[in-house]
Order: structure tokens, then sequence, then C-alpha cells
């Protein structure tokens, strides 16, 4: 394919982005314009969680394409309404909001906590976050992210975001006070570089919110929808969080993601909340696709071992090459490498000949692994293999 790159200057130039031009994919590979093949175990930063194109995804754009796209939020449409009790029986949650992107279901997370305590709490707002954090891309989420530097990139930041530490329960207790009204927080930090909250941690956290009357808000944007090993994160830690955000894998690639809550926390009022596009039926109906895909007899289980063949097969290119570990949960990993040359791997990666593979670093000193839930075990052995020939050509 012939690909004229002076079109790239029509684009806002956001990010550094290298000469290939992506024109399809198919499960874990994607091939570029000269017909190069990668092995993609990012897959969008853990957004296509059943790989590239697949064909339940297919499947459910066709059928409702012809049926009904967009009627319009203001009124119900069969597909959000399968959509949204399927995760309400899945979940300890009663209701349902759907939104476009993970930063606006947590845009509308921080909403419905402050709303909460106008009505519950005297007019609290405070809403606790963790340093390292990842919540999005607005102005509220990025303030209420810990990212490095984001503080000062478009001042002044929304107020009332006070830093805590991720499994240090006592940063988070001298925080509290009568302006507090929530406490947010990813299960597993992403972008921090795949650190997991302690079961301790998070079960302190809960207990501090029944102790305050706080509510109890986990992030689950990357971390749900089978990414960890269980179809949420939060069921692995014994906690009864209060709100929880989706975003990436319950769409599988389309643009949709939800905010949940218990019934007691749904406190929103007519034009609080709303968007032009939310939970219209062409996305909810991928996004039942997806839920059936994950919830069908064995996929989780299929992840789980994955999931444990990733883990020791990373451990064993760690102790070969006298690394620092790998850490994370279900597909959701990180390799510590020995020095800061994460970037290095990334590039050579995907520079590699005759195929190339598809990396992330989000700290130079460690690799983040997001392959698709349904990658096989011969495409693990595989990244791991080529992954062992980079490290050995890239290591200082």
């Amino acid at each position: 394919m012939t690909v004229n790159f002076a079109d790239t200057q029509s684009l806002m130039d956001i990010t550094a982005r290298p000469d290939i031009v992506f024109v399809k994919g198919e499960g874990s590979w994607l091939e570029d314009h000269n017909g190069k093949r990668y092995l993609d175990v990012i897959q969008g930063w853990a957004v296509n969680c059943l790989g590239h194109n697949p064909p339940a995804i297919r499947e459910a754009l066709n059928r409702q394409s012809g049926l009904l796209i967009n009627p319009s939020p203001a009124f119900y449409n069969q597909p959000s309404l399968e959509l949204a009790s399927r995760l309400t029986k899945a979940s300890v949650f009663d209701r349902v909001f759907f939104a476009n992107s993970g930063a606006e279901a947590n845009e509308g997370a921080i909403k419905l906590a402050r709303k909460w305590g106008q009505k519950k709490r005297n007019g609290a707002y405070k809403i606790i976050t963790m340093n390292h954090a990842f919540h999005g891309r607005t102005l509220a989420t990025m303030s209420a992210s810990g990212k490095e530097g984001w503080d000062k990139k478009f001042p002044p930041q929304v107020d009332g975001f006070p830093k805590a530490e991720l499994n240090d329960l006592d940063s988070v207790r001298a925080l509290i006070d009568e302006q507090t009204v929530a406490i947010m927080l990813e299960p597993v930090q992403g972008e921090g570089g795949v650190i997991p909250a302690t079961k301790e941690f998070m079960q302190g956290l809960q207990a501090l919110c029944k102790e305050h009357h706080l509510l109890f808000i986990v992030d689950e944007v990357q971390t749900g929808y089978g990414r960890c090993g269980e179809l949420f994160a939060y069921q692995h830690y014994g906690v009864t969080p209060d709100i929880m955000t989706l975003g990436k894998g319950i769409g599988g690639g389309v643009p949709l993601a939800a905010l949940l809550s218990r019934e007691e926390v749904s406190v929103f009022e007519y034009g609080d909340q709303g968007g032009t596009y939310n939970g219209n039926p062409l996305m909810t109906a991928v996004g039942v696709a997806v839920f059936d895909t994950l919830m069908a007899d064995g996929f989780m289980d299929n992840v789980k071992a994955r999931a444990t063949q990733l883990s020791e097969g990373l451990l064993k290119l760690s102790a070969k090459y006298g690394m620092k570990g790998e850490r994370g949960v279900g597909l959701l990993r990180a390799l510590l490498l020995d020095g800061d040359y994460g970037n290095e791997l990334v590039l050579a990666a995907r520079e590699a000949l005759p195929e190339g593979l598809l990396l992330n670093a989000p700290r130079p000193n460690l690799l983040r692994f997001m392959p698709a839930l349904n990658i096989t075990s011969e495409e693990i052995e595989l990244m791991l293999t080529r992954l062992d020939d980079l490290i050995a050509k890239v290591r200082p």
C-alpha cells in the first residue's frame, strides 16, 4: 500500500509516531502498509481485550448497524439495557451510566461523589487519590491523577484531590478531613509502573471509608473486564466499592466506558449527567458481545493460565539477566529491568526483521505487557523468545 506521509501534517502533533501505518490486524497480530507483521502485546494499551478485528465484535457491529445506531440517550435502547443488566448482575453495583472513554467515566465518578457529598456530607468535595495514579486527560481527571509534572501542564488544577501513597494506609488517613467525600484509586497502577494495591491496603481503605462515611471508588478502566484474571480486579480483594469505572476492554476496541454505582450512591438528578453518544446501541451491542465472550465457559480459565505462563516466563528472563523480577495481576504485568533501557527495547522490538514486536515502557526501567486476553500459549512463548534475543542485543 502506498502512503502519502505528507498527510500526517493534517493531524495535531501530540505524540511521536513512527513512519508506519497499520492497515489491518487479526488476533495478536498487526500488519503495516509495507506488509510487515507485528506481534502486539500492547493491544491499544489494554483496549483490545479480544485482539484485533475479533469476529464477535465484527458480527455485533454488522448486526446492530442494520437495526439502529443512535436514537438519542433521551430514549431507552435494547443493547444498552442488556449490557447494563449484565454488568449489575455480575458485580456489586446497581446502576450504570455509559460513557465514551475512561476519562469521561472517571469524570462522572468525580461528579457523582461530589453530588453525594452535597446531599449526604454537608458539601464535602475532596477526593483522596494516589501519587503516580492515572485517571484520564480531562482537566479534572488530570488533577486527580498523580502523574509527575501534570500539575504544571494546564494550571490552575481543579481543586480537591489531595494525594496519598499507594499501599500506605497512614498516608491516606492523614489526609481525611471534614471536606473529604471519597477515596479513589486504581487497583493496579498501570501508567505508574504496574504496581498492585495490596489486599491489606484495599481492605484498610474500605474500613476507613466506613469509619468516616466516605465513598470508595475503584478506577478499573485498565484493570477491569478480565484483565486481572477476574471480571473486575476489586474481586481479588474481598471489598465492596461504592463506585467503579470501566473503559478500554469493555468495548474491545470501540469507544465505550461505564460508570457504575450502588443504589444508595446513585444520586444524580435530571440534568446532572448526560452526553450525546452515551449508551448508543451500536457501541453497547459490542459491549454485550465482549461481555458474553468473556463469560463463555473456559475463557477466564484460559486468561489465568496465560497469566501464569507470562509471569513465569518473565521471571525466567529476569533470573537469566539478573534483573529485578516481575509484577502485576493477571495479564497486566511488568518486567523490571536492571537499567533504564526500556525505550531502547521498544524501538529495537518494533524495528526487528522480518517481524516486529510491539512493547510498551511506561517507565525507562520496565516493560509493561497488556496482551489480548485470548492470546495463545504459542504466541506468549514466541514473544518471550524474541524478547530474550532483544535483551541480549540491547542491554548495556
